[in-house]
Parts: structure tokens; sequence; C-alpha cells
């Protein structure tokens, strides 16, 4: 598989090289380029396709003397970091314009892949309509900012109001610890045996799918869980770890979720998405708030009766402690590329895609909460999702992955102890003594801290 998405990824430098020859020309001697390149990931959204290209249109309307090469790099998420990485490596690949996804940006930013915006966004009125908090979403580890977030997500269970009417569950439907999310899915096993009771993201091919939306969503909701103290130093020996990976043991071993052909395949949370849940095999999802994306009229595998067929319930917390509830946010951004020749051409691309009405259309098409105040406010938004206020009111109880560089690294210790779990190769207390070691290795025992 490595060696698959290395051919894949030099097949595509081999054409951005062809077609980006004269990119940045010369912007730094007073004339502005005839080509910004701009690299976006793919991932079988229709919506996020259609934004990008609607954002180029009016970008080279306005910009007569600039040509945007609109670069999609279609495959799963895990192929497009692999990837834009090997694009960033060599100036002469590099893009412009890069759709970032925020748990990489502090490591692209120190590795030179990223071009700091301060002078830009102080000129840029709209920066106003970004609270504190989301800004700082975009800052690297030197306090400079690096990309602007396109707007944020949280977490959830969805789940089949059909086939819970058919195991007996009375809906609306809202869990109030672990234990009741997973006698419901035992409830689904034994009453409706041809579906898949839950899916929780686990293991290595689903990535970074499998820490956001799985691993953590039980984590931050342990009790003495969570990846690092309030000091930023990293946890390990946490009871709230091995409890975690106790709910994921349970999930596989009990055979509540997916068996190994869907969890090893890189198509893993396709196949969730756009398959399963819309053809009723799937009883319940921990998943993004953004997941409705995929059912739209204009998405690949439409499916307008989601809204009278699906709901979502809260994650409980472990015990029902604290609020009751945690959630998990993350996002992507737009960020200038760190080899630019042409970062004001660059930043103005980025500011015409994150208007009012293309954030507004971004949010309302692709499922997500809305950074900008004027948005997060407007009418038309709120109109336009059933699930918006649900989503919004998870936002108090939700967490952000840790904002630091070595967090790319940590998560995939994760993705791996989870796999061990899920697999039977190792207990979770076993997973997490090996995610302990692994992670002191990664940040240094002095950057850690032992866990209740």
């Amino acid at each position: 598989m490595k060696n698959k998405m290395i051919g894949a990824a030099a097949a595509v430098l081999a054409v951005s090289a062809a077609l980006t020859g004269c990119s940045g020309s010369s912007q730094g001697q007073g004339d502005a380029p005839k080509t910004i390149k701009v690299v976006y990931s793919d991932s079988n959204s229709a919506a996020l396709v259609s934004w990008f290209t609607d954002v180029t249109a009016q970008f080279e309307k306005s910009n007569p003397n600039i040509k945007v090469d609109l670069e999609p790099i279609k495959g799963a998420v895990t192929d497009y970091y692999t990837k834009l990485a090997l694009m960033n490596s060599n100036p002469s690949t590099a893009p412009d314009v890069i759709y970032e996804d925020s748990f990489q940006l502090k490591s692209d930013a120190e590795a030179g892949y990223l071009a700091p915006l301060d002078a830009n966004l102080a000129g840029w009125g709209d920066w106003s309509q970004y609270s504190d908090s989301v800004k700082r979403a975009g800052q690297g580890s030197d306090g400079k900012t690096y990309g602007v977030s396109v707007g944020t997500d949280a977490r959830a269970l969805w789940y089949n109001k059909e086939i819970f009417a058919k195991a007996g569950i009375a809906v609306p439907w809202q869990p109030k610890t672990w234990d009741d999310v997973l006698n419901t899915a035992r409830t689904i096993k034994s009453k409706v045996p041809d579906v898949t009771p839950l899916n929780v993201y686990s293991g290595t091919a689903n990535g970074e799918g499998s820490s956001t939306q799985g691993f953590l969503m039980l984590d931050y909701g342990a009790k003495n869980g969570g990846l690092t103290d309030t000091s930023g130093k990293w946890l390990t020996g946490s009871t709230g770890f091995v409890h975690s990976l106790g709910f994921v043991d349970t999930v596989y071993s009990e055979k509540l979720g997916y068996g190994p052909q869907v969890t090893s395949s890189t198509n893993y949370s396709t196949q969730v998405r756009t398959q399963d849940l819309p053809a009723g095999k799937l009883a319940i999802d921990l998943d993004g708030s953004y997941i409705p994306q995929n059912w739209g009229a204009t998405a690949a595998t439409p499916w307008p009766e989601w809204k009278n067929v699906m709901a979502v319930a809260a994650m409980p917390t472990e015990a029902g402690q604290a609020h009751g509830q945690n959630s998990v946010s993350g996002g992507w951004t737009l960020a200038v590329g760190g080899k630019t020749k042409a970062q004001d051409a660059a930043f103005s691309f980025i500011s015409t895609a994150l208007n009012k009405d293309n954030a507004k259309k971004l949010a309302i098409n692709y499922s997500l909460i809305p950074v900008r105040h004027d948005v997060a406010t407007d009418p038309g938004y709120l109109a336009s999702d059933k699930n918006a206020a649900f989503f919004a009111g998870l936002i108090p109880d939700t967490h952000f992955r840790p904002a630091t560089s070595q967090y790319a690294q940590v998560s995939s210790q994760i993705q791996v102890a989870t796999e061990a779990v899920m697999t039977g190769q190792q207990s979770p207390a076993d997973a997490a003594k090996a995610y302990d070691n692994a992670v002191t290795g990664i940040v240094g025992a002095d950057n850690t801290t032992k866990g209740k």
C-alpha cells in the first residue's frame, strides 16, 4: 500500500510540475503572477469540489491576469497528507494555496511548508468576524498565523430511527453512559441481526479519523481522561486511556462493530457514509456533524430521506459525569504555501474563498459549523440544517486536539493502540503501556506526566 501511495504521489508531482512551470512567476519583481496553484483533498465530496470550483471562477473574474491551477487530490485523506508532503518538499511542485487540516498546521509551519499571514490579515477587514479562539486554531508554535479556518465541526452519535423501531428502542434516544450505548448496540444485534449495531472508528487504515471520530470521543469523556494535563504535558499511565481502549475492545470482541474487511480498508469511512448508512445497514455511527454532505442533491450518493431516517444524540461521558456529554471538534484551514512567490495573490484567493457569501455556502453545503460570526447568526444558515442548533449546543462541551506539532505523531500511536486492541493482539492495558512508551519517545520524558 505504501509503494502504491508513493507511486500515485509521484504521478501527481509529475503532472503538477508540467502544469505549474510559471506558478508565482516574478511577483517579487512587481509583476502579478500568471498562475497560482491551489491544492485540496477530494475525498468524494461534491460539495467541496463545487465550492472550490465556484471560488476559482470568482477569483479569475476579479483577477483576469491570474490563472488558478486547481488541483484536487483524489483518494482517502491519508493519501492527501502523503502527497501534499511530497509536493511541499520541492519548490517546483509546492502549492501556493493549501487546504490544510488544522492538526497538521503547526508541524507543517515548523517544516517551512506554510507562509505566515499576519501582514495580509492586518489589512483584511473580515478578520474581525473571527473569535480569538478560532484565530488561535491557525497559529503556529511561534505565535504567527499560518491558516484561516474554513469552519469547524463536532461529533455525536448518529442513529437510524427505523432500525431502532425494529429493535423496539424508543426514540428520541439519548444514552447517559457508555454502558447505555453498548447495551443499545447489544439489543440491536439481538433483535436486528442483519445490520451492524455500532461503528466506532478504530485502527490505522482510517488514519486521523480513528483518533478524532473514534478514540478521542471516548478518552475526553472518560474518568481521568484526556491526552495532556493543563500545562500541556502528555499523560502516561492514564486510567482514562485504558478505559477508552476497553470500550473499543468491547465493541470488537462482542462483534458489535465492523469486521476487518471494512476496518482495514482506506475506504472505511466512505463505505460507512455513502453505502451502509443510506442502505440501512448500520444502526449507530459515532461520526462528525458534516456527514450529511454525502447525502445532498449534488452528492455522489443522494439520500434525501436521511432527514426523516437519521437522528443524533450526544456522546455521553463514561459514567455521566461532568456535563454528561462530550464532543471533539476539528476543522480545516486555508493556508499559503511557504515556497510561494505569489503570497499576495494566494491570500487574495483565500479572502475570496472565505468572504461571507462563500463561507455561508460552504457551511450549508458541506455541513460545517460556521466560524465567522456573521455566518453563524445568519437566518439562511440557521434554517438550512435541522441539526444546526444541536451541534452548536455541543460546542461548550467539546475538546480540540492538542495544539502542538507533536500531535500528529502521537495520534499515529493512538491508531496503533486501537488496532492492537480491536484485532485482539493486545489487551487494553498492554496497548496503553505500549502507547505510553511510544509517546515518551516522541516528546521526551520531561514532557510527560503521570496520569490518574
